[in-house]
């Protein structure tokens, strides 16, 4: 028996835990600079207010009924989601994280646990310890843990859903629309409807010739799945990314070099980062920028550009590379909207192959990226950071008031020209 547990409007509820004030309020968590609403309270929800809508469209709905908007900080998140995973594995170590606010837990080995006491008892811990309230569902496969969680997010009270007879099945493949089942997109979904394919219970009686012909065997997989059959196992240790990307709106277009290059260097250090976490190395550094499409009375511009490195995980090498690539697309006088850096060709950092002829010391990198990151860890991402993310005027405040709390440690890279600065919490 599988379950699914899911923090009920994750970062919304993050936001109340550390402001009880919030509670019972309708409130809205905006993307980065603030472009599009991706998170809503119960009481938001009920105002209307849907998923993905951009926030200057509801600006005068969120004034009029005095919705509480806030920026995103994915540090708490993150947090408050290691916290919940931590309490999850108390109840078993078989547990795949999903996402950032959901797990699927593997409770096959044990007989003799009442599941939905269990679910009753797992909420209650969450909340008590964390403060966030969550959503369990029990299945026989992933599939029908999905559909039990959103059964028991819309209509149980004690927020726990368990689907484990026959009939229970049924009655919850009827009550589920075709799209709301885990692996059929607005594609299948619109192709199904064309067969009066309405809830996933009619999938279910489609032949498996038709959906393996129409499907492949990930639609035919889907059928057992939503019939009790657990097709898709638990992924433990999910696979590695085949590409990072990192890209930003940016809240006020940005046209001179200096601002669009510390943007570029944030995003290369942010990849080279997440390819540590992961153990990869990248081959390929592509930087895209592009102006507002939207504005009229300057020209769009948008382009790209992809430099082939020696495979590295290094911010030093990272950093180097998306600014030379910036460098060769970048038009002045033009005012940018958005940029990126996307690290492609990834490989296993114990499969990285070096040149005969390179002679960077590849040790020293290592032991300089194991240290950041360990402090960056340790006391919260950005304590430490380059100063081509944009140090220089940080730099600057410090020497004018020596008793400023900043403490600065430099690293000169020399044939990188690279600065590290380490800001004291």
């Amino acid at each position: 028996m599988f379950a699914l547990v899911d923090g009920n409007n994750f970062y919304a509820s993050c936001e109340r835990v550390f402001n009880p004030a919030l509670r019972d309020k309708a409130i809205v968590v905006l993307s980065n600079n603030d472009g599009i609403i991706i998170a809503r309270s119960n009481e938001a929800k009920a105002l209307g207010i849907k998923m993905g809508t951009p926030t200057f469209e509801i600006k005068d709905l969120i004034a009029a009924k005095k919705v509480l908007a806030f920026s995103t900080n994915f540090a708490l998140y993150g947090d408050m989601s290691q916290r919940m995973m931590r309490i999850f594995r108390d109840f078993t170590p078989d547990i795949e994280v999903y996402s950032i606010d959901e797990a699927f837990l593997d409770f096959s080995g044990f007989k003799q646990i009442d599941l939905k006491q269990t679910g009753i008892d797992l909420r209650q811990k969450v909340l008590k310890y964390i403060g966030i309230p969550v959503s369990v569902g029990f299945g026989p496969s992933k599939t029908l843990a999905k559909i039990a969680n959103k059964i028991a997010k819309k209509y149980m009270k004690n927020g726990v859903a368990l689907i484990d007879t026959p009939k229970k099945i049924e009655k919850a493949l009827k009550m589920t629309p075709i799209d709301d089942v885990w692996g059929i997109g607005r594609q299948y979904t619109r192709f199904l409807q064309k067969y009066q394919v309405q809830t996933a219970w009619d999938f279910t009686r489609l032949p498996d010739h038709f959906i393996r012909k129409n499907m492949s065997v990930n639609g035919l997989r889907t059928k057992q799945e939503l019939l009790g059959i657990a097709c898709i196992p638990m992924a433990y240790h999910p696979e590695p990314r085949k590409a990072i990307r990192t890209a930003r709106t940016f809240a006020k277009s940005k046209s001179g070099y200096d601002e669009v290059s510390e943007a570029v260097s944030t995003f290369a250090a942010s990849c080279a980062r997440k390819l540590r976490e992961q153990g990869s190395v990248a081959n390929l550094v592509t930087v895209f920028i592009r102006t507002n499409k939207f504005d009229k009375k300057n020209p769009y511009y948008a382009n790209s550009f992809t430099l082939q490195v020696n495979a590295t995980s290094s911010s030093i090498d990272l950093i180097k590379a998306a600014k030379k690539a910036l460098q060769i697309i970048f038009k002045e006088g033009l005012f940018y909207k958005k940029a990126g850096v996307m690290v492609s060709g990834l490989i296993s950092e114990t499969h990285r192959q070096l040149s005969l002829f390179d002679d960077q010391n590849f040790a020293k990198h290592k032991q300089l990226m194991q240290t950041i990151d360990r402090l960056n860890n340790r006391a919260g991402l950005s304590v430490v950071k380059f100063a081509a993310e944009g140090a220089f005027p940080l730099l600057q405040a410090v020497k004018k008031h020596p008793a400023s709390s900043k403490t600065i440690c430099w690293y000169n890279a020399k044939q990188y020209q690279s600065y590290i600065y380490m800001t004291k919490k």
